[in-house]
C-alpha cells in the first residue's frame, strides 16, 4: 500500500512529537515526511521541502495530509486552508479557541469533503468505550481531577502563552482548555455527550495564583442533556505533578478512569487497555475507510465550553499560595481536586479561596481568610497512586506516569520508595540518566527494542539515540497480601508485543527494616527465541546492565557497596555472589537474589545504582519463560558487613 505524504505545520514546540510520529510509521511503510512548515526555519538535518506558507507546501508537496501543531489561535485559519488546499487534517487540541473559529472549520469539512480529525489522544483509547459500561448501571455523573505543577517558565514558553487573548485575537490558554481539555474531552466521550447540544449547562469557576490572565486553577459543571453531571477541577499549582483521573458515578458503584494511561480501576482492581495513534487511524481512513475515532464533530461538546470560558469574566486572582524559586505552589490543591471529583462538587463548594487559608484578590481590595482548616484540604487522597506499606507505614508508592516520552521506555516503577524513618532511597528522572526511575524492571535491548529508555549502544559508533523505543503496557493490578500482583505487556515501537509479564511486588516487616520482594516472569510472545542484550554484549565493556535496576539518591554521603568479603565499586562490580549491600551514612539497601543469580552491575562514584544483569557480557536466549525474583531490605543508617550477611542468609533460607 502506497505511504500517505504527511507534512507537519509547527515543528518547533509539541510538533516535534508528531515528526517522531511521523517517523515511526514511515518506518513500518504506512507514512512518508514530504515536507514542514513554520514561520522559523526547522533543525539542522530535517532534509524535506520547508515554506511558511501551508497551502503552498501543500501543493508543492502532493501532501495527503497536514499535521497542525500550531499556536491554537492560528487553528481555524490554517486548518481551513489545508483542506482547501487538497489536504486532510490531523489538528492538534483545542481544535479552535471559539465556537466561531469551530464552526469555520466545521464549513470547510463539508465544502471539501475532507477529514479532520482532532488531536485528543486520550479518546483513542479503549479505555473510553469500556468506561461507558464499567458499572453496570446509568452513570449518574462524572467527576475529573487534576493536579500538575508548572513553572514560570511554561508561561514564557511562547508569547501567547497563558494568555486568554493575544493582540485581540482569542487564544484561551487555560488550565481547563489546553493543558487539562483532554480530562473534559474523555468526560463528555464516557458520557455520550460529545456534541454542542448534549450540554445544556455550565457553571465556572475560574482562578490565577500565577501573573497571567488564563486560569490555573478551577472547577466547571457541565450538566448534560440527560441530567447527567460533569463535574471538573483541575490546577497547575500543584506540589507535584498526579495522575489525572475521571472518578465515574453510578447510583451504587464507582470506578476511577486514568486517561492518560488508558487504566480503570473498580474495585480495587486495575485493567488497562490499548490506544490507537490517531495519525495512524486518520491513515486507515485515508486508504482503507476506517471510521475515524475523532472527527471535528465529536469536539463540539467541548467548544461549547471552552466558548463558556471565553465569554467569562477574567479569573480571580488568588494569594496564599508558596512562592518557590521556579513556580507557585497551592499548598493542598492536589486534595481539594480529588474532593470535588468525589463529591461531584465545585472548589468554592468545598470553601476555596476564602476559608481554606487562600484570599481572593479583587482589585485593590483583598478579602481576609478565615482561619487555615488544613486538615480538610488534605483530607482526601490522592487517588491516582498505588502505595505500598509495611506493617501501618506507607514506604513506597508505584508509579505509572502518563507525561513520559516515548525515548524514557515507559514503564511501572517505585518511587520514592522510603525507610521506616521516612528516608527517601531511590531517585528518579535524575540529570545525569533522565531515563532513570527509582527501582523499576528495565532491559536495554530485548530483539532490538529498548526497554531501557535514552540511547543504544550501537558496534562501531557508540551510543545513539534511535526509534527504538519499547513500553510496558500494563494489563492489569490487583491487590494480593502484602502488595500488588500486575499483568504487563512489553510493547515494542509498531505496536507488537514481545513478551508478557507477571510482576508481583509485595512488603514485609523485619526488625528495624522492611524488605520489599519482587519477582517477574517473562512470556515469550514472538513464536521464536527471545534475545535479550546489554550494551557489554555489543562491545561497550561493564555495561551490562539490565534486569531488576534500582537507582539511589546522588547525593548520599558516605556510599560504600560490598558482598560477602569483598568490597567496592571495581571488585563487585560484575560479580556472583547471591547478596550485595549498597549503604551510606542514612541508609542502607540489601538486594538478595532468591531465584535465579546473575552478575551484579554497579555504579557508585558516577551515581549509585544496582541491579542483577541478565545478560552481563553475552546474549540471553529465552525460548519460552524467564524468571527472577529478588528482595531488597531498606533500612535506615549503615549496615554492616556482618548484619547484612545474616539478613541475606535468613532471607535465603526462609
Amino acid at each position: 500500500m502506497k505511504p500517505v505524504r504527511v507534512v507537519v505545520a509547527g515543528v518547533h514546540g509539541y510538533g516535534r512529537n508528531h515528526l517522531a510520529n511521523v517517523r515511526r510509521l514511515a518506518a513500518a511503510g504506512r507514512a512518508e515526511l514530504a515536507g514542514v512548515c513554520d514561520t522559523l526555519p526547522p533543525s539542522p538535518g530535517l532534509d524535506v521541502p520547508f515554506s511558511a506558507d501551508l497551502p503552498s507546501l501543500i501543493a508543492e508537496t502532493g501532501a495527503e495530509v497536514a499535521v497542525i501543531a500550531t499556536p491554537i489561535h492560528t487553528h481555524a485559519p490554517l486548518a481551513v486552508a489545508a483542506l482547501r488546499a487538497g489536504a486532510h487534517v490531523l489538528l492538534e487540541k483545542p481544535p479552535a479557541p471559539s465556537v466561531e473559529e469551530f464552526e469555520r472549520i466545521s464549513a470547510a469539512v463539508a465544502e471539501t469533503g475532507l477529514a479532520c480529525q482532532v488531536g485528543f489522544q486520550s479518546l483513542g483509547s479503549a479505555a473510553v468505550p469500556a468506561a461507558a459500561g464499567v458499572l453496570g448501571e446509568p452513570l449518574r455523573g462524572v467527576g475529573v481531577a487534576g493536579s500538575w505543577t508548572r513553572p514560570f517558565t511554561y508561561y514564557s514558553r511562547a508569547p501567547w502563552a497563558g494568555h486568554r487573548r493575544l493582540d485581540g485575537v482569542d487564544v484561551m490558554d487555560g488550565a481547563l482548555t489546553n493543558p487539562f481539555a483532554h480530562a473534559t474531552a474523555t468526560a463528555l466521550a464516557v458520557a455520550g455527550a460529545d456534541t454542542a447540544s448534549s450540554v445544556e449547562g455550565v457553571e465556572l469557576e475560574l482562578y490565577r495564583a500565577n501573573a497571567i490572565s488564563c486560569d490555573d486553577t478551577s472547577s466547571a459543571r457541565l450538566r448534560l442533556a440527560d441530567g447527567t453531571v460533569i463535574a471538573i477541577t483541575v490546577s497547575l499549582c500543584g506540589d507535584r505533578r498526579t495522575e489525572p483521573y475521571l472518578h465515574l458515578h453510578g447510583e451504587t458503584r464507582s470506578a476511577l478512569l486514568f486517561y492518560t494511561l488508558d487504566e480503570i480501576e473498580v474495585d480495587g482492581v486495575r485493567t488497562g487497555f490499548d490506544r490507537v495513534d490517531l495519525l495512524g487511524n486518520l491513515l486507515a481512513h485515508i486508504r482503507e475507510g476506517a471510521k475515524l475515532l475523532v472527527p471535528l464533530e465529536r469536539t463540539g461538546g467541548f467548544t461549547r465550553l471552552l466558548d463558556e470560558i471565553r465569554r467569562a469574566p477574567d479569573p480571580l486572582p488568588v494569594d496564599g499560595f508558596r512562592t518557590e524559586p521556579s513556580r507557585l505552589v497551592l499548598p493542598g490543591i492536589e486534595g481539594l481536586v480529588a474532593r470535588a471529583a468525589a463529591e461531584l462538587k465545585t472548589l468554592s463548594e468545598l470553601g476555596f479561596p476564602g476559608d481554606l487559608g487562600f484570599r481572593a484578590v479583587t482589585g485593590p481590595k483583598t478579602v481576609r481568610s478565615e482561619t487555615v482548616r488544613s486538615e480538610t484540604v488534605r483530607s482526601e487522597t490522592v487517588r491516582s497512586e498505588t502505595v505500598l506499606r509495611a506493617g501501618s507505614r506507607q514506604v513506597a508508592t508505584y508509579l505509572q506516569r502518563g507525561d513520559l516520552q516515548p525515548t524514557d521506555a515507559p514503564r511501572p516503577h517505585l518511587h520514592p520508595v522510603r525507610t521506616l524513618g521516612g528516608t527517601v532511597v531511590t531517585e528518579s528522572r535524575p540529570a545525569d540518566h533522565v531515563h532513570h526511575f527509582g527501582a523499576s524492571v528495565a532491559i536495554s535491548d530485548v530483539n532490538g527494542v529498548n526497554f531501557w529508555g535514552g540511547s543504544t549502544y550501537v558496534p562501531g559508533t557508540g551510543p545513539r539515540i534511535l526509534p527504538n523505543h519499547g513500553r510496558q503496557r500494563r494489563r492489569s493490578l490487583r491487590p494480593v497480601p502484602g502488595g500488588f500482583a500486575e499483568n504487563l505487556d512489553w510493547v515494542g515501537p509498531d505496536g507488537t508485543v514481545l513478551a508478557s509479564e507477571e510482576r508481583t511486588l509485595t512488603t514485609r516487616v523485619l526488625p528495624g527494616a522492611w524488605a520489599l520482594d519482587v519477582a517477574f516472569t517473562l512470556d515469550n510472545r514472538t513464536g521464536a527465541p527471545l534475545s535479550i542484550q546489554s550494551s557489554a554484549c555489543k562491545g561497550r565493556t561493564g555495561a551490562g546492565y539490565g534486569g531488576f535496576f534500582w537507582r539511589a539518591p546522588k547525593d548520599s554521603t558516605g556510599l560504600e557497596v560490598f558482598t560477602e568479603g569483598t568490597s567496592g565499586e571495581r571488585a563487585v562490580h560484575g560479580g556472583l555472589s547471591p547478596w550485595l549491600a549498597l549503604t551510606c551514612d542514612d541508609w542502607s539497601l540489601l538486594f538478595v537474589q532468591t531465584l535465579g543469580l546473575d552478575p551484579w552491575f554497579v555504579r557508585v562514584a558516577e551515581y549509585p545504582g544496582v541491579g542483577p544483569a541478565l545478560a552481563w557480557d553475552a546474549p540471553l536466549s529465552v525460548p519460552d519463560r524467564l524468571e527472577r525474583a529478588i528482595t531488597v531490605v531498606v533500612a535506615d543508617g549503615r549496615l554492616t558487613t556482618r548484619r547484612a550477611s545474616a539478613l541475606a542468609a535468613e532471607l535465603l533460607t526462609s
